[in-house]
């Protein structure tokens, strides 16, 4: 298990994460740690737990060009060979269980066939409180609905060499929203496996602009929407696209046809496009999303 782990000034919390790793249940793993330009103790505490640790920790310098790129320059370097891949944030807090169940599932796929884990995950403030859970999807993952939503945080997914392989021939320099969702895409996308588990298997710290990715309460809604108002959404949606059009070939058949409906779909005149609506067949998880869904395609902010 290759546990690749991305770092940016953590040196708050990223100790907590390693000691989560560290007592995982399943122990055959070894972090690969890529450090973006830290400019606190960060690198300070990685050379301590080198030295507890021995060979299990690498740590190189990251690309320095945001998170997404920093997650891709690890996924995609030759350099790591493992059967399994998780990605790490620096902040969290793994269940002692987290590899093992994700690894059981991953067991029962086929090692030929593309296969993505990811869980829901318990919410936890600064000081490691419990404050709530993220949303429990229950509609089945598929491409159609990775195309909106990514239901999955980085912080869970687990997922095997063949889905690798797929990040790697998308290559690392491709201009993506983020790394997750992006595995989701791709992963789906080809025809590969994607499971979401419904027991939250990490402990998400929310700080600072987290507490918007937390989508819990009336504030981050009412930002969410604001963001979607602004055509946040829409650029978000628009890169992706691109992305996608750029290795539409990895895609299957029926996933390239929906992508390229959706495309289309748009950039249709207003009528055409609520009348299409329906049809496209992209979803999200929820009632409430799919409305915001209906809205956005209204505005053209999707």
């Amino acid at each position: 298990m290759a546990v690749l782990l991305c770092t940016k000034d953590g040196e708050r919390f990223l100790a907590e994460q390693l000691d989560s790793i560290n007592a995982q249940t399943f122990s055959g793993w070894k972090v690969w740690a890529s450090d973006d330009g830290s400019r606190d103790g960060t690198l300070a505490i990685f050379g301590q737990y080198g030295f507890l640790w021995g060979g299990r920790l690498s740590v190189q310098p990251g690309p320095e060009r945001g998170f997404a790129a920093n997650f891709l320059s690890l996924v995609c370097n030759e350099k790591i060979i493992a059967e399994y891949y998780a990605f790490s944030d620096q902040d969290d807090i793994w269940e002692v269980d987290k590899l093992a169940r994700a690894v059981s599932w991953l067991e029962t796929v086929p090692a030929t066939e593309p296969a993505l884990y990811c869980s829901r995950t318990r919410l936890i403030d600064e000081t490691g409180r419990e404050i709530g859970l993220s949303p429990l999807f229950l509609s089945p993952p598929g491409f159609a609905n990775a195309l909106v939503q990514n239901i999955g945080g980085g912080n869970t997914m687990v997922f095997n060499q063949a889905a690798r392989a797929l990040l790697q021939e998308a290559g690392p320099e491709i201009e993506i929203v983020a790394h997750d969702w992006w595995a989701y895409l791709i992963i789906a996308g080809c025809g590969g496996t994607v499971f979401y588990d419904p027991r939250p298997m990490v402990r998400y710290r929310q700080q600072g602009k987290n507490l918007m990715g937390a989508n819990i309460g009336w504030l981050p809604k009412l930002v969410r929407i604001r963001l979607l108002l602004q055509g946040r959404f829409k650029e978000w949606n628009a890169r992706n696209i691109k992305a996608l059009q750029g290795v539409s070939r990895m895609l299957t058949s029926e996933n390239r046809q929906i992508l390229k409906g959706w495309a289309e779909f748009r950039q249709q005149p207003l009528l055409p496009r609520l009348l299409g609506f329906n049809r496209i067949g992209v979803y999200r998880q929820t009632p409430a999303g799919n409305l915001g869904l209906l809205v956005a395609a209204l505005f053209r902010r999707m």
